[in-house]
């Protein structure tokens, strides 16, 4: 596992500060606000600390507060259900005492069952690809010197864009997004491990797929934007330290919101998570 890997997987390795009670550290992005993909994970990760035998097959999360990256945050865990087949959890954020997302998990025991699924699209291999860190070498020299550090900053999932976007020069584009990622070296085979890293990671670059057919990035001053709630389902056991294909479509954009979903697949085709996010889009006036 390389060094960057490590600090994500710490960051998602919850102390646990009472019963049921867990506190994790924020990470600085780069973002104004905790990047909301780190709070479901950890989130994700605090209610799994209340659960033996079971994995996470859903989360439904809202985002209620933005989050402060140098404050910790503290996980309260709500013991909802344990039934014979399924569990669920109610998962509270704070910070400072007050909330900044609440959710609910829901655990299955393993068991089999009808089996279909949508057939992966066609994308390029992500050998093929460069990531979003060799595109933004290619920006330095074209954005302010406060930004180049987080543009280049060692990334512990690396993420491969298909048709990336010039934030400098946007156009107008179909409401759909792929991308390729993983996590940078090897990881250890804890399955709700690489359950919270694609919870982590599913937040990356899926608002932005209701910007597309507006022709507007986040290099916009004038653009407000913010995740509202998240919801993620896993259909199969996945690596995050393999490539997965992330395909993301918006249906409708109206009301100063944006809608997305999105499914993940393994470079065999196999439908693993699919995920849903209603976003805040609009420009201030």
């Amino acid at each position: 596992m390389v060094e960057v890997t490590r600090k994500l997987v710490e960051l998602l390795d919850l102390a646990p500060i009472g019963d049921d009670h867990f506190q994790g550290q924020s990470e600085d992005l780069g973002f104004p606000n905790v990047f909301g993909g780190q709070v479901l994970g950890q989130a994700m990760m605090a209610a799994s600390r209340t659960v033996e035998g079971r994995l996470p097959h859903s989360m439904h999360a809202y985002f209620l507060r933005p989050g402060n990256h140098r404050l910790p945050i503290d996980y309260e865990v709500q013991r909802v259900r344990d039934g014979g087949s399924f569990t669920v959890r109610r998962v509270i954020a704070r910070q400072q005492g007050k909330e900044i997302l609440f959710g609910s998990v829901s655990f299955q025991v393993a068991e089999d069952g009808f089996e279909h699924q949508l057939d992966m699209p066609a994308a390029p291999d992500p050998d093929s690809l460069k990531s979003e860190q060799d595109w933004a070498e290619l920006l330095v020299p074209h954005v302010p010197e406060e930004l180049r550090e987080t543009l280049t900053r060692n990334r512990p999932i690396e993420i491969r864009p298909v048709n990336p976007v010039n934030p400098l020069k946007p156009e107008k584009l179909p409401p759909r997004k792929q991308s390729w990622l993983r996590a940078q070296g090897t990881l250890t085979d804890d399955p709700v491990l690489h359950r919270c890293l694609l919870t982590y990671a599913s937040d990356f670059s899926f608002l932005a797929t209701a910007l597309n057919p507006h022709g507007v990035t986040f290099m916009n001053r004038k653009l407000q934007a913010a995740s509202l709630d998240h919801a993620i389902w896993f259909h199969r056991d996945f690596r995050m330290d393999d490539w997965l294909l992330y395909d993301k479509d918006s249906p409708s954009g109206s009301g100063g919101r944006g809608f997305n979903r999105g499914n993940f697949f393994t470079r065999d085709g196999v439908l693993v998570a699919s995920t849903a996010q209603e976003a805040l889009i609009r420009l201030r006036s």
